[in-house]
């Protein structure tokens, strides 16, 4: 049996950084530019809280400084749409291309859910909301108040918003836009494309595109990585894809050398995996500010392995027992992650106030490393819309 060709910690962080587009500090300000970034990272994933700016905004800047939300909130506005949302992990924007690929998510996602909602309300409140989509068209939920106040047990929904999300989570209704943050909900038929909701695919074939596309965009992976990147598949079923294969010839077994301390991971990659290690390009030097929220963290077992960054978001930890703050943002300096960041923008005092600033053992914020933040938090300032930058010296914490 040929032994697992190992990948050395420097390659294994430098392949995820390529992978999930962070090696490169870029500055285009063209929108154009956002669709193919989009698509090169699968998705991206969306998220309500707005300390700065919201996580789809925060991913997209942290690879294009020259980044603004008006530029996504101009493509979603446009016919044919660019991008749907709907699930993966989490709820994300996703390439329009891809839209096929979720019809059987629809159909499991009817199965598991069409009891509940059987209780949850009368199944009447659906036909009338899919009745009042056809013919009023796109709505969001404030439209349908008249249907019910927040009484249901979907964190406080109505019964019309909890028919608006049955009928969107199981491809009856789309979301390809949003008011403010509020959903805006239509036929399906109106919003895609004819040839991609007409498209009918095996689930064998839905299978194979997650866990292809999935590992093209991770290098390497583990069949529960794999599994998880579009949480399409079960890690059986990636299990079984890896197995197929190997068969063929497709897929080699690979190590991944861990952080100091850290176990290493057995993983699978392509064939080419060294000639994809000789081209990775050099990571920038460039401090940056990661979303929670970010694809390099989404994972935070392969983080804290890998990159030796132990992270857990804690908005929904009590505050008394929170180790850092409610909204913490990593910080990535080079191929390393360095830090946390608690930092707020205060609109109306026109500031990006620093609350926290923590370092990772044996780092300090030595001279350079100081100016490399003064000029991240110059651009996040910037993406945030606000003038001045609050920094005191109190701010920098220990332990």
């Amino acid at each position: 049996m040929t032994a697992p060709f190992v990948i050395s910690n420097e390659q294994a962080r430098a392949l995820i950084l390529a992978s999930t587009r962070l090696s490169e500090a870029r500055a285009t300000p063209a929108a154009s530019a956002i669709p193919p970034l989009i698509e090169s990272l699968g998705y991206v994933q969306l998220d309500p809280i707005r300390v700065v700016e919201r996580a789809h905004h925060h991913i997209l800047f942290a690879r294009n400084s020259a980044y603004r939300p008006k530029q996504l909130e101009r493509l979603q506005a446009q016919s044919p749409a660019l991008f749907f949302e709907n699930w993966t992990h989490d709820s994300s924007l996703i390439p329009m291309s891809f839209y096929p690929y979720w019809q059987h998510r629809f159909a499991d996602s009817k199965k598991r859910i069409v009891k509940w909602m059987e209780r949850f309300g009368d199944k009447r409140v659906i036909a009338t909301v899919r009745a009042y989509v056809e013919k009023n068209g796109a709505v969001r939920a404030r439209d349908l108040l008249h249907l019910g106040g927040r009484t249901g047990p979907w964190w406080g929904w109505g019964p019309a918003k909890g028919a608006l999300e049955f009928l969107w989570r199981t491809g009856e209704l789309a979301v390809v836009r949003r008011s403010g943050f509020e959903k805006v909900y239509d036929l399906a038929e109106r919003l895609i494309p004819p040839p991609l909701l007409q498209t009918k695919l095996s689930r064998a074939q839905v299978i194979g595109w997650c866990c292809d596309q999935a590992l093209q965009r991770l290098g390497a992976a583990t069949p529960k990585i794999l599994a998880g990147f579009w949480d399409h598949a079960s890690i059986e079923d990636a299990k079984q894809w890896i197995a197929a294969e190997k068969k063929r010839g497709r897929l080699e077994d690979v190590v991944l050398k861990g952080a100091a301390g850290q176990r290493d991971f057995a993983a699978v990659a392509r064939p080419d995996i060294e000639a994809q290690l000789m081209s990775l390009p050099q990571s920038t030097s460039r401090l940056r500010v990661l979303s929670p929220f970010d694809p390099l963290l989404r994972d935070r077992d392969r983080a804290e392995r890998i990159f030796g960054f132990a992270y857990r978001i804690e908005v929904y930890v009590p505050q008394h027992k929170r180790k850092h703050g409610y909204y913490i943002f990593p910080l990535l300096e080079g191929d390393r992650l360095v830090g946390r960041l608690d930092m707020k923008a205060e609109r109306d005092q026109d500031r990006l106030i620093v609350r926290g600033l923590w370092f990772e053992k044996g780092l300090t914020l030595s001279r350079a490393r100081r100016a490399k933040l003064e000029q991240e938090l110059a651009r996040q300032a910037r993406l945030a819309g606000v003038r001045d930058i609050v920094f005191p010296a109190a701010a920098l914490k220990t332990g």
